[in-house]
């Protein structure tokens, strides 16, 4: 067959199925994994070049843990406190040594069982923030409990990622793989110094054009994820540190904006390949075990995280609400697992059967997460066991803004003032390096990012928006900016730029509040004056010695008047 038309079925299948899932409002990724299923060699048996789409898999999984590395920037995990790391660390070592208990009890040896354990113990940053993002839930204190311990998690399969391929030398001996370890550590120190003191030199360069902060951002992450492989660790590892390298520059945002598709392409290939690796004579005999280990991820993982929770003095509902992120595994468990099989520390049949774990968990919390405030008040009398008495909670305090500003160029710079005029929070969004620059050294609360995004636009809050104003002369951009505010604060006021009347039009039919048009408003203004002045020469000359301040603020600002209309 073909590997076009291949790949085209493959894809097909897929989508189809997607659209089954999405109206059963579930993850994707179990729909990818049917597929696998379906396209396998025990069903239809379309999938033949195995060869070229372990590859495309591959890529897939570099580029998921690339963008993933991208958001864990250190940094971000002082917001959530001691909380996130005693709940993260607490309830991965939990879940293993319980997960590996059942395991042996299951009759696994205890490398398969080791694997298993672990791989319980981690749930699905992406599947949770797209689940709690649905509900709008992302600034209740739950959600950013779950984020922390999530980030943590990850900081964990870091680790993992990074120790596994060591332990699978022909000796564990400390000499042998010291001196890897030490490569390891070189490279990892070398990139540290390039990000730091190389890369932010070269930040407006690479931001001045997007295709080519793109070009860099895929050779970067698979140049240290080549480099890392290469010197004996795993692809995985070096993928994530590519990511987390770059997770401190202000171009981080949109390099993962950039990256989704590609990421989003490609992983539907890998668990597309692990689908079609499950061996369906297996599942009938492994279905005891999958229902009994998908038990303890549903019910056990939620437990184990209350009792940490309700020992911190949390309420019975925000333990809940934060143990129902944790009842499902993580596509890392899948990547864990695999590792495993890759390196021959334990058989393929613990691969079907942490798949069909992850199909059962990820079906089944996606339930728990949507219906957790009804589920609460069903289980609420008898939650009082992981609540102590006279417990607290801090609500943790979002910085959402009343004033934002979507380019700050020639008008955008005026509407930055009468922000400040106005005593509004506002904050700036630019994607053009020197603009970005600017406004670091006036000290204005900015951020780098293309708002014709829509995951860019996503992220941002609009909870307290009063008004927000566009500079850019786009009218879809517009209009999707308009739509973004309309779904999360239809009050707001939102004003735009248009150049061409049709645009405009089309803008109000859209609901902006107000569109200017700067040449025909200058004619306005200019004609106003005229009447207002009446002919008062002393009015003028005031007129004019203020224009020339403004003229010399702008030539400052290194701003110039279009000379095309």
């Amino acid at each position: 067959m073909n590997l076009f038309f291949e790949l085209t079925i493959i894809v097909g299948v897929a989508a189809v199925i997607s659209v089954i899932m999405r109206l059963l409002r579930q993850p994707l990724i179990i729909g990818y994994i049917f597929t696998g299923l379906l396209i396998g060699p025990f069903v239809w048996n379309i999938l033949q070049s195995v060869e070229v789409f372990s590859l495309f898999s591959e890529i897939g999984i570099a580029i998921l843990l690339f963008t993933v590395g991208l958001n864990l920037n250190p940094r971000v995990i002082k917001e959530f406190g001691r909380v996130s790391l005693v709940t993260g660390i607490g309830q991965v070592l939990i879940t293993s040594v319980v997960g590996y208990a059942i395991c042996i009890a299951l009759g696994f040896d205890p490398a398969t069982s080791f694997y298993l354990g672990v791989a319980l113990a981690f749930s699905s940053t992406i599947i949770i923030l797209k689940l709690i993002s649905d509900k709008g839930d992302l600034e209740k204190l739950y959600a950013k409990i779950s984020i922390g311990f999530l980030l943590v998690q990850d900081f964990i399969v870091i680790l993992l990622l990074f120790f596994i391929p060591l332990f699978s030398r022909d000796t564990a001996d400390f000499r042998a793989i010291a001196p890897l370890i030490g490569m390891g550590l070189g490279l990892f120190a070398a990139i540290i110094i390039i990000t730091r003191y190389i890369l932010p030199r070269i930040a407006a360069f690479l931001s001045s054009s997007l295709e080519l902060l793109f070009l860099f951002a895929v050779a970067w992450g698979f140049g240290i994820a080549s480099l890392f492989k290469g010197a004996g660790f795993s692809l995985e590892s070096g993928a994530l540190i590519a990511g987390v390298a770059l997770s401190t520059l202000g171009f981080r945002h949109e390099v993962s904006a950039r990256m989704m598709p590609l990421r989003d392409f490609f992983i539907v290939l890998f668990f597309v390949m692990l689908g079609a690796q499950m061996h369906l004579g297996e599942l009938i005999p492994l279905a005891s075990a999958a229902l009994l280990l998908s038990a303890f991820v549903l019910i056990g993982n939620p437990i184990i995280l209350m009792a940490i929770m309700g020992m911190f003095g949390y309420r019975k509902r925000t333990s809940l609400q934060t143990g129902f992120t944790v009842a499902q595994i993580s596509e890392f468990s899948l990547i864990f697992v695999a590792m495993g099989v890759a390196y021959q520390h334990i058989g393929i049949q613990a691969l079907s059967l942490i798949t069909l774990v992850g199909l059962i968990t990820i079906f089944g919390s996606s339930y728990l997460v949507t219906y957790s405030d009804a589920i609460y008040r069903l289980l609420e009398p008898y939650l009082g066991i992981f609540e102590r008495k006279n417990a607290k909670e801090t609500q943790v305090q979002a910085h959402p803004y009343q004033a934002i500003l979507f380019g700050c160029n020639r008008i955008g710079t005026d509407f930055l003032n009468a922000f400040r005029v106005m005593g509004k929070d506002f904050l700036v969004i630019d994607h053009n390096p020197e603009i970005i620059t600017q406004l670091q050294s006036k000290h204005a609360n900015h951020t780098y990012g293309d708002a014709s995004n829509l995951d860019f636009l996503s992220e941002l809050d609009y909870s307290a928006l009063d008004i927000a104003v566009s500079t850019i002369p786009d009218d879809q951009t517009n209009q999707l900016i308009n739509r973004m505010i309309r779904a999360r604060k239809p009050e707001a006021i939102f004003i735009c730029i248009a150049h061409q009347i049709d645009h405009a039009l089309s803008d109000y039919e859209q609901g902006v509040d107000y569109v200017i048009m700067p040449h025909f408003l200058g004619g306005h203004y200019a004609a106003q004056l005229v009447i207002d002045l009446d002919g008062r020469r002393s009015e003028y000359e005031n007129l004019k010695n203020d224009h020339i301040r403004q003229l010399n603020f702008r030539i400052n600002e290194g701003h110039e008047h279009p000379v095309n209309g």
